[in-house]
């Protein structure tokens, strides 16, 4: 049977990677669930198509972070989340309370914290921007703090 053209396969291909099956279930399964966290994907690619490691899993964030087909984006105090969306410089909001997080495109014109007022010699190439607030279930939910 021969293996069906996908954009994943063309992605790993031209990123110069093996395609692989546990790849392409990672990928596959991420750009459907961004940010998600590794455990996340691991849960999400056992769910969707049987028995990976979870060293596959980490393995296979790792490459496709270097070769730039995964963004890697780490929210203080929780647990790094991945995406297929790259390239692009685009922003996120995080919930700090539960962490769940939604992308923001970059401001267009005039965006004054986007670059240093005094770079030292960097030679800037992203700037990387985390709103943080809480997100609409846990702005519903009642808090730990308020008890009776």
């Amino acid at each position: 049977m021969p293996h069906r053209e996908s954009p994943v396969r063309d992605h790993l291909k031209a990123a110069g990677l093996r395609v692989t099956a546990p790849r392409l279930a990672v990928l596959e399964w991420l750009s459907d669930h961004p940010h998600a966290t590794a455990d996340q994907v691991a849960a999400g690619v056992r769910a969707a198509r049987g028995p990976v490691s979870t060293q596959a899993v980490y393995d296979v964030l790792g490459a496709c972070t270097h070769a730039e087909l995964v963004r890697r984006i780490e929210p203080a105090g929780h647990p790094a989340r991945f995406e297929t969306r790259t390239g692009d410089n685009h922003h996120h909001l995080v919930c700090r309370r539960c962490g769940h997080a939604e992308d923001v495109d970059c401001v267009r014109g005039a965006a004054p914290c986007l670059r240093p007022s005094h770079p030292g010699g960097f030679a800037v190439e992203e700037a990387e921007v985390v709103f943080w607030g809480l997100c609409p279930a846990c702005q519903q939910a009642p808090s730990a703090e308020s008890g009776p």
